[in-house]
């Protein structure tokens, strides 16, 4: 029997070389104020950031599974310790790095997080599209301002999201107190992206979009201050009713003539009593066998008038963020956020949202979608039968490429491995029985060919 150390988790090294070269978790460990004497420190921010954030990955969300990773030879490489050297940090240790976060640290962070999304660009992007989210997050204790939410009825967090469309990244994040409103402090988040933005891109064309509780008047004039596209969804009133009724009675007659779904579209100007001036607000009316439906949004986009079906459906468009953050709270277990400290949770959360970052953004570049099916039109733009076939096709062909957390895991990172340490060499020995090599050996290759990028810095 070999005394190599062992490990479930070899996977994380390609991850670990691609954080290399992108630098976010260097980025992230420099954001934070460290007080503790340098002369009496056995563990360094950079190696409990790494362990914490590559843990996370790994399906360990908890301060305590580390009392047990201290001492796995993988994780120790990840923190560029050798596996015969100290342990890293136990769960006191963790706790005590995650309490000692302040609010020049967290600003410092809300910048790296954008710092990443210009670094993801290698040219100047002429579109940027985000989507704003309120993502309930549950919680089980005494965690300061955790509160009872009468709609989600759960003590809970209401952190807000900001992601990107054009590479599914977080771009900005927000904790907030458990009964705050969807959209609280969503128009200071705005106006920071959009100035930390223009300031890199001055030309870039930026497009924001919110559901329903995001649609109020600080939304719409920080929006038309900053000189943004945006597409609100709206919630309905008798007004708004009695101005769609005609649109909806035309689809029920149409649905009772052909017995097919039908989709109708309409927009208007509408002023409600605290708005300061008129608004064109997009109309959809639907009819089909179980029902009626109808969704109002307001948006300055260009072309809504002529276009209010393309309006709409662009603005649907959003639920693909939705996705992430279904990543965000199931698949990096975003919502154990069980610190009792509310600035510590902070943290906690920049940590998954790391995570996830470090993961979409490899997934993005080992993207192998099959060819489009044939023709002029996009994939979004398919019918749906059509469209549903495409996906189906490419999460066969590229599991990674479309993969949640849980596919990188089982595929990727769970795999067992022996460490052998010479006085020359570390030689990590994968299972030669693994039936996800192919895999690994694809991820691997592809991190090994990238040139590492600078690095942007804020300043």
């Amino acid at each position: 029997m070999s005394d190599a150390p062992l490990t479930s988790d070899a996977g994380l090294l390609p991850l670990r070389q691609f954080d290399d070269h992108i630098g976010l978790t260097a980025q992230f460990a420099g954001a934070l104020h460290d007080p503790r004497d340098p002369d009496r420190i056995d563990h360094t921010v950079p190696e409990m950031v790494r362990s914490r954030v590559f843990g996370i990955l790994a399906g360990y969300a908890d301060q305590d599974d580390h009392d047990t990773l201290r001492t796995d030879p993988v994780f120790k490489l990840i923190a560029d310790r050798s596996p015969t050297d100290a342990d890293l940090a136990s769960q006191p240790t963790l706790s005590r790095f995650e309490n000692m976060i302040d609010i020049p640290s967290l600003f410092r962070l809300r910048d790296v997080l954008i710092d990443q999304l210009i670094g993801s660009f290698a040219q100047p992007p002429f579109t940027l599209t985000f989507d704003l989210d309120a993502v309930d997050d549950p919680t089980h204790g005494s965690q300061q301002l955790t509160l009872l939410h009468a709609f989600y009825e759960q003590y809970q967090y209401l952190p807000l999201v900001i992601t990107c469309a054009e590479n599914d990244a977080i771009v900005v994040l927000s904790l907030r107190h458990g009964t705050a409103a969807a959209s609280l402090g969503a128009d200071n988040d705005l106006e920071y992206l959009v100035t930390r933005l223009r300031a890199v891109w001055p030309n870039v064309r930026i497009r924001v979009r919110g559901d329903g509780g995001f649609g109020n008047p600080t939304m719409y004039e920080v929006s038309e201050r900053l000189d943004v596209i945006y597409t609100y969804g709206l919630s309905t009133n008798p007004v708004l009713q009695r101005e769609s009724d005609a649109l909806l009675a035309e689809a029920v007659r149409l649905w009772d003539v052909t017995h097919g779904p039908q989709r109708l579209f309409a927009g208007f100007w509408y002023q409600a009593g605290t708005w300061t001036a008129p608004r064109w607000v997009v109309v959809k009316a639907e009819a089909n066998a179980q029902g009626t439906n109808r969704r109002f949004v307001t948006t300055n986009r260009p072309g809504a008038q002529a276009y209010p079906e393309a309006t709409y459906d662009e603005y649907a468009m959003r639920g693909e963020s939705e996705n992430r953050n279904k990543e965000f709270k199931c698949g990096m277990a975003m919502d154990r956020l069980s610190d009792h400290r509310f600035m510590a949770n902070y943290l906690r959360l920049y940590l998954h949202a790391a995570a996830l970052n470090l993961s979409v953004r490899l997934r993005r570049e080992i993207a192998d979608p099959p060819p489009a099916p044939a023709g002029d039109v996009p994939v979004v733009a398919l019918p749906e039968p059509a469209r549903k076939r495409y996906r189906n096709a490419r999460r066969r062909r590229d599991p990674l490429g479309e993969g949640q957390p849980a596919t990188w895991r089982l595929l990727l990172i769970k795999v067992a491995a022996s460490v052998v340490v010479s006085c020359r060499r570390i030689v990590v020995r994968l299972s030669g029985s693994w039936p996800h090599q192919q895999f690994f050996e694809r991820v691997a290759q592809h991190v090994a060919r990238r040139p590492a990028l600078p690095h942007f810095w804020s300043g």
